[in-house]
């Protein structure tokens, strides 16, 4: 977390706030920026999580139920709508949004990483920007920064909540169906987009532009792609897009985002919250990219919906690797549907390819070490909790 707020007001001085779902990867940084801004902060989670660690001197209840203060405003994540009165998430950050220069970066693919690019951009190049990102990145100290330039965060279009934000540039990566439950279909996801994108003064549609010909620290034909859709939205922004360019090639990208957890005997684990066919199959294609030997990938399937309508797809992109361990689906926005599980994933994974069924995470990290042999790599996969799986694999992989 960014702590200098040198020349920056502190415009929630005075505010109370209680989140629940604070372990989540967005009200972890709203809860940080928050705090920065001045707002007394405490929050909720059900269970330990990754973002946890970034939440210094935050008090943090942890499991049973949330019990927020009386006098503290209760903001809700949407994973927990219902479980207590509050204000939604996206009615939160729409406050946030209109209180300063605002950019904000939506898309089904690549919007955490393309807006963690700008904050760093801006930030190496003396802009003093804010930013709230759905994940850790390192080189920013955190998922939330404050200072008195402009605020770069990522909108969400799974429960249309992008839709409130009103921000002065407005970028969208790209756009594939991936929230059924939300969108009956692409040409309506289309829609809603260019809707927002419209109400913006500036904008940038990133699956115009041409994968930007940079060699990034961050591997991947994806990750040029978001660097291109970064570089054009800094332009809008002031800065000139050799200097956006010069500074970006030194990004190193987000944590969760095919992250190096660990190496031993031989075996590399790299984590990455690629939870879709697209971005399971970019990922793979990356990791095939650095190994020459075998490929073994874990994924935890995230959401019911998601994992009733795309199992095939799914399965399909595990297929770029030599060995698939696939988990039960873990607890997430919707409702268990009768029928669906992993399992679904796991059955249309391609012939050839080994699999292997492992209903829990401690399931997946026996098989994965059963598996792995010197030169390997496994790749963990999913929104939910695969991390744990990838810390557990290099732990208990031979010296």
């Amino acid at each position: 977390m960014d702590g200098d707020l040198t020349g920056s007001s502190k415009p929630l001085a005075g505010r109370r706030f209680y989140f629940v779902g604070i372990g989540g990867a967005g009200l972890s940084a709203y809860a940080n920026f928050s705090r920065a801004w001045g707002a007394d902060v405490r929050g909720w989670e059900a269970r330990d999580t990754i973002f946890l660690e970034a939440l210094n001197s935050i008090d943090v209840d942890l499991g049973g139920d949330p019990e927020p203060p009386a006098d503290f405003e209760v903001v809700v994540s949407t994973a927990h709508i219902g479980r207590i009165e509050g204000r939604s998430r996206a009615e939160f950050l729409t406050e946030l949004v209109a209180l300063r220069r605002s950019i904000v970066v939506g898309g089904a693919h690549g919007k955490t990483t393309t807006a963690a690019m700008i904050a760093y951009v801006l930030k190496e190049l003396g802009e003093d920007p804010s930013w709230i990102i759905g994940g850790v990145v390192p080189q920013l100290g955190g998922n939330a920064g404050t200072g008195a330039g402009w605020l770069v965060v990522e909108g969400d279009e799974s429960d249309r909540s992008i839709a409130l934000l009103r921000p002065d540039i407005a970028a969208v990566t790209n756009i594939e169906l991936d929230h059924h439950a939300t969108y009956g279909s692409e040409d309506e996801l289309g829609a809603f987009f260019e809707e927002w994108l419209m109400a913006a003064p500036l904008t940038v549609r990133g699956w115009e532009l041409d994968a930007a010909n940079l060699e990034l620290a961050v591997p991947g034909d994806h990750n040029r792609r978001n660097a291109a859709t970064a570089v054009a939205v800094l332009e809008l922004a002031g800065v000139a897009p050799a200097d956006a360019e010069r500074v970006i090639v030194e990004f190193a990208g987000v944590n969760r985002r095919f992250e190096l957890v660990g190496e031993r005997g031989g075996v590399r684990v790299i984590d990455d919250y690629a939870h879709n066919p697209t971005e399971i199959a970019a990922t793979l294609q990356t990791a095939r990219d650095v190994t020459r030997r075998r490929l073994i990938a874990v994924y935890q399937p995230h959401v019911y919906e998601r994992t009733r309508q795309l199992a095939r797809e799914l399965g399909a992109s595990l297929g770029l690797a030599d060995a698939a361990v696939v988990t039960d689906v873990i607890d997430g926005r919707d409702a268990p549907i009768l029928g669906v599980s992993g399992k679904l994933v796991l059955d249309n994974v391609a012939p050839g390819v080994r699999r292997g069924w492992a209903p829990s995470l401690d399931d997946a990290c026996a098989l994965a070490l059963d598996w792995a042999r010197r030169g390997d790599v496994v790749v963990t996969l999913g929104v939910g909790e695969p991390w744990r799986i990838a810390h557990s694999i290099v732990q208990g992989l031979p010296e």
